[in-house]
């Protein structure tokens, strides 16, 4: 892989808009994701004037069982104080490409024809440069890398002629169907009533020409006849959704 993190790494993970989440954050590091809300109120605790900026707690719905629970929400800088107090073999891996970051970038400053007038020793010199260095690297390079393939990918998939429910479109787009379920309801794609039932489409996805639904009739148990919704997915919603994952799951 080289010095590079890979797509689903820092640069997937945190946008231009410098937001992830803790639930993407555990899923990506194969954390519960309580030990992560844990870690991150712990950060807050310890100095609220840096954490409060850096994190935001928001609301999720569980769609196992229509719950609503807490995530945090968090800047590029919270991302990375979080990450650095991780362990595990993904861990590690995230900070040796940091470092091996952070190398690339000093060797390249030393390197200038122009002095710059920057001290090695300070972090908060140092810490503003690296992010940017290698968010900026880990974009170019994976972009090179995935363009090609996905490419075509996106091709087949826009060239589809129907609708898929959840569980065919998770595997289409290559991921388990409860997290494909977390994020439509997280984004704001779909949606429980009062919490339980099947998934419905938010009517701005529908005119937007993802989602749609699919009515059908059945038979109670009482003998009278029932109107069932199926959450359905087109292919620019497939299209749209493929692009987004490639990315780690930032909309």
């Amino acid at each position: 892989m080289g010095m590079i993190a890979s797509p689903d790494s820092f640069a997937g993970l945190v946008s231009e808009n410098l937001k992830t989440n803790s639930r993407i954050i555990a899923d990506r590091f194969e954390k519960r994701h309580d030990h992560v809300v844990r870690d991150i109120r712990r950060l807050i605790e310890t100095n609220p004037a840096w954490g409060a900026p850096n994190f935001g707690e928001t609301p999720y719905i569980e769609p196992t069982n229509g719950q609503t629970y807490q995530m945090y929400e968090m800047t590029r800088d919270g991302y990375s104080m979080l990450v650095m107090g991780f362990t595990g073999k993904k861990a590690m891996e995230w900070k040796i490409q940091f470092l091996e970051a952070f190398n690339a970038m000093e060797a390249k400053l030393r390197a200038a024809s122009q002095p710059v007038t920057l001290d090695l020793n300070d972090p908060s010199q140092l810490v503003p440069l690296l992010a940017n260095y290698a968010e900026r690297t880990q974009v170019a390079e994976a972009r090179v890398l995935e363009l090609a393939p996905k490419a075509e990918a996106l091709d087949q998939i826009e060239a589809m002629s129907g609708s898929l429910s959840v569980r065919p479109a998770a595997k289409v787009l290559g991921i388990p169907e409860h997290k494909l379920k977390t994020w439509l309801q997280v984004n704001r794609w779909a949606f429980r009533q009062s919490g339980k039932g099947p998934l419905q489409a938010y009517t701005d996805k529908r005119k937007a020409g993802y989602l749609d639904h699919k009515h059908g009739e059945y038979t109670k148990s009482d003998g009278e006849k029932g109107i069932s919704i199926t959450l359905m997915i087109t292919p620019k919603g497939l299209t749209r959704l493929a692009r987004v994952f490639s990315k780690g799951g930032t909309a």
